[in-house]
C-alpha cells in the first residue's frame, strides 16, 4: 500500500508535523512493506504564492499564529473547498473591514480568490504521487484548505481513499465533518498511533473490521455514515510514538522559506495534563477527549530528545506537552544540563515552579516557557480554577528573569464573576512590572470545545453559538456547525469596553517599556542593593541595612501576607505595613489578595559587577575577589533613598 500524509497550510513551517511524523513511524513499525510519504503542501504552498504576489514570512504568521480567532486561513481556502473564487467576498469584506488594515484586507480577497488554482495544482501532484490512501491532519486553520485537496483528489480519481485525522477531528467534531462532506472517506478521531494502523488493517476486512475500529467515523456498503464510540482509554506512555521527519529538512532546504525561518524539532513527553485531572481551568479546551496524564520515561525521552538532535542536527525544540511532568526536574533536566548539547527548548510549565526549579530549567536548555498566566488577580485565578495567585504569578516573571528564560504569556479577562475591583489595584502596579516578562496581548476569552465553560453552562455561558467565521466559511446549517466548531460566540461577560481598552493600553505599554526598564537585587549578607532604571520610577539605587528589612526582603522571595511576615520577624503589624507601603511605592514589591512578594529579580552578576559604574574603584576586580574586600571599600556615588 502506498500512503500518501499531507501537512495542508497553515501549519507553521518552521517545524515538521509532529502528528504525521508519529504516523509514519507507526505504519512503518506495523507494516515494514508500506511506502509512507509526508507531503510539506505548507511549503508548496509558499513556493506557490511568491511567485505570484507579494508575500512573506509575517503574512504566513498572520495566518498561521495571528487571526485563529477570526478563522482568516480557513476562509482563504473556503473558496477551493466550494469552487468559487468569489465566495462570500462581500460578505467576509463587510464583517472585517474595520477589523485590518487595507493591505490585509486586500491579501485576503487576494488569496481567496486564487486558491481554488493552488488545490488545483496540488491534488494535481498528489495523483502524480500514485497513493493508494491519501491522510490530511488538520489542526488550527488547516480545515477548509484539508477538506479543498481532499474534495479535488476524490475528484480526479474516486478510488483513493481519503482520512482525517488531528484535532480538528476530535469527539463531535469528526463525526461532522465526516458526516457533511462526501468526500472524505474516513475519519480517525482520538490517538492515532493505534487507530491509525488499525484502520489500515481493517480496510481489507470488510464492514465488520471497520466497525471494531475505536473512534473511527466510515461508510459501510449501504452508504451509511457510521461514527464509532472512541476509545475510553488512553494510549499508555510507553506506546507513544515518536516521531520520524524523515524529508522535512531537505523539502525546507529547497523552499523559499529556508531564508524566512530556522528549522526547530517538535518533541512530545508527555499527554494530558496532571493538574487539569483534578481541577480542569474553566476556559481551557485543550486536550479533548483525554484529559489523562501520561509521560514517557525520563530516559527514553532523553534518548528520543537527543536522538533527534544528533540525527538531524538541529538544537532548538518545541515540547508541545500541556504541562511539564514535574519528575523531570530530578530527572530528565539534569541529564540535558550535562549532555553538551546547546539546546535551546520551549516548554508549558505550571507558573507556581519555585525559582530553583526554573533554574533547573534554564540550565536544561530552556530559553522559553508557558506558564499560564493568563491573570496577576488572585480573584480572577480562583474563577479560572487555576490553583494558582497573582503574587505566586509574578513570582515566576521574576524567577523567569533571573534565569534568563522569556515567558510568553496573554492577559485573559471576561470570566463570569469578575468585577472592575480585581482590574484597578493591578493595573496601578504594572508600571512596577516593566522589567519583567510583558503578556504578548490582552483579549477576552473564548469558549473552546472540551472547556468546562462549554460542558457546563451553569456556570455562566449557556448561551453558545458557533463563532462568526465558521458561518462565513462552511455553507452549513448552524445545527451542524454547533457540531463542528472548536471555537464559539457568547454574550460578553466580566469587565466592560472601557476596562478592557485601558488593560489594553497598560499591556501595550509594559511591552513597550519592558527593553529599557530594569529592576535587579545583589543580596551582600549584611544589606541588598536594589538597582531600577523603570520610567515611573525616579530612584536610581536603593540600599536596605537595616536587618529587619534585609530580613523581611529575603522572606518575600516568597508571597507572604502581612500576618504572616509578623509572625516570622517578630515585628509589630503597623511597622511592617508602613515598609510594605514604602516598597509599594517604589515598585519594590507586588501586593494582591492580601499578599506580598518583591519583584527584584537576582543579580546574575554578583561581586556587584551589575553596579560597577557606582563603584569605579571596583572595575577589573578579579571575579573571585572575597566579598568582604569588596565591602571594604566605602562607595562614592551611592545614591540612597
Amino acid at each position: 500500500m502506498r500512503i500518501l500524509l499531507v501537512n495542508m497550510p497553515w501549519a507553521s513551517i518552521d517545524v515538521p508535523s509532529l502528528a504525521l511524523g508519529i504516523l509514519t513511524n507507526s505504519v512503518r513499525r506495523r507494516y515494514p512493506d508500506a511506502e509512507v510519504e509526508v507531503l510539506h503542501a505548507n511549503l508548496d504552498y509558499v513556493d506557490w504564492v511568491v511567485d505570484r504576489t507579494e508575500f512573506g514570512l509575517r503574512d504566513y504568521q498572520y495566518y498561521s499564529l495571528f487571526t485563529y480567532f477570526a478563522g482568516c486561513g480557513d476562509w482563504v481556502f473556503s473558496s477551493a473547498l466550494y469552487d468559487d473564487p468569489e465566495w462570500r467576498v462581500e460578505e467576509f469584506t463587510s464583517r472585517v473591514r474595520d477589523q485590518m488594515s487595507e493591505r490585509e484586507l486586500a491579501l485576503n480577497v487576494e488569496l481567496h480568490r486564487c486558491a481554488p488554482e493552488f488545490i488545483g495544482d496540488l491534488a494535481a501532484r498528489i495523483l502524480e504521487r500514485g497513493p493508494d490512501l491519501v491522510g490530511f491532519t488538520s489542526t488550527f486553520q488547516q480545515n477548509t484548505a484539508a477538506l479543498a485537496a481532499a474534495k479535488h483528489v476524490k475528484r480526479l480519481d474516486p478510488t483513493i481513499r481519503t482520512v482525517f485525522g488531528g484535532a480538528n477531528c476530535d469527539g463531535e467534531q469528526g463525526a461532522a465533518l465526516h458526516r457533511n462532506f462526501p468526500f472524505v472517506d474516513l475519519v480517525v478521531r482520538g490517538e492515532g498511533e493505534a487507530a491509525f494502523p488499525g484502520l489500515l488493517a481493517a480496510l481489507t476486512g470488510g464492514d465488520r473490521a471497520l466497525a471494531a475500529v475505536e473512534g473511527l467515523c466510515w461508510t459501510d456498503r449501504d452508504g451509511r455514515r457510521t461514527a464509532n464510540p472512541m476509545s475510553t482509554k488512553p494510549l499508555p506512555p510507553a506506546e507513544i510514538v515518536s516521531p520520524d521527519y524523515t524529508g522535512y529538512f531537505e523539502r525546507l532546504a529547497a523552499s523559499r522559506a529556508r531564508n524566512w525561518v530556522e528549522p526547530k524539532l517538535v518533541v512530545e513527553g508527555a499527554r494530558g495534563c496532571w493538574w487539569g485531572e483534578k481541577h480542569h481551568c474553566t476556559f481551557c479546551g485543550l486536550n479533548g477527549s483525554f484529559m489523562e496524564f501520561r509521560s514517557k520515561h525520563p530516559g527514553a525521552f532523553y534518548d528520543e530528545i537527543i536522538g533527534l538532535a544528533e540525527r538531524h542536527q538541529v538544537l532548538d525544540m518545541f515540547v508541545v506537552d500541556n504541562i511539564l511532568d514535574m519528575s523531570y526536574v530530578s530527572t530528565l533536566l539534569p541529564r540535558l544540563a550535562e549532555s553538551g548539547y546547546d539546546l535551546r527548548l520551549q516548554y508549558e510549565i505550571k507558573s507556581n515552579m519555585k525559582g530553583a526549579q526554573v533554574q533547573a530549567l534554564a540550565d536544561a536548555g530552556l530559553v522559553s516557557v508557558q506558564p499560564g498566566i493568563e491573570s496577576l488577580s488572585a480573584r480572577v485565578l480562583k474563577i479560572m480554577d487555576k490553583g494558582v495567585t497573582g503574587c505566586l504569578n509574578v513570582r515566576m516573571l521574576r524567577d523567569a528573569e533571573t534565569s534568563g528564560i522569556t515567558v510568553a504569556w496573554n492577559y485573559l479577562y471576561g470570566f463570569p464573576g469578575e468585577t472592575g475591583e480585581d482590574y484597578e489595584s493591578i493595573l496601578a502596579q504594572f508600571p512596577a512590572l516593566h522589567h519583567l516578562s510583558p503578556a504578548g496581548g490582552s483579549s477576552r476569552i473564548a469558549i473552546e470545545r472540551f472547556s468546562p465553560y462549554f460542558n457546563r453552562p451553569e456556570l455562566g455561558f449557556g448561551e453558545l453559538r458557533p463563532a462568526a467565521q465558521y458561518l462565513l466559511n462552511y455553507d452549513l446549517p448552524e445545527s451542524e456547525l454547533m457540531n463542528l466548531a472548536y471555537i464559539f460566540d457568547v454574550p460578553q461577560r466580566g469587565i466592560g469596553t472601557d476596562l478592557a481598552a485601558r488593560l489594553d493600553a497598560a499591556v501595550t505599554e509594559w511591552q513597550d517599556e519592558y527593553a529599557r526598564s530594569r529592576l535587579t537585587h545583589l543580596d551582600l549578607g549584611h544589606e541588598i542593593v536594589l538597582v531600577s532604571r523603570r520610567r515611573h520610577f525616579d530612584w536610581h539605587v536603593v540600599r536596605l541595612t537595616d536587618a529587619g528589612e534585609v530580613a523581611a526582603f529575603r522572606l518575600l522571595d516568597q508571597p507572604h501576607s502581612l500576618g504572616s511576615l509578623a509572625r516570622r520577624l517578630s515585628r509589630p503589624e503597623p511597622e511592617l505595613a508602613a515598609l510594605l507601603e514604602r516598597w509599594r511605592e517604589l515598585g519594590v514589591v507586588f501586593t494582591d489578595g492580601g499578599q506580598f512578594v518583591h519583584v527584584a529579580p537576582r543579580s546574575m552578576n554578583q561581586h556587584l559587577l551589575r553596579i560597577d559604574h557606582l563603584h569605579p574603584e571596583r572595575v577589573g576586580a578579579r571575579p573571585g575577589a572575597d566579598n568582604a574586600e569588596m565591602r571594604s571599600a566605602e562607595p562614592a556615588t551611592l545614591t540612597t533613598v
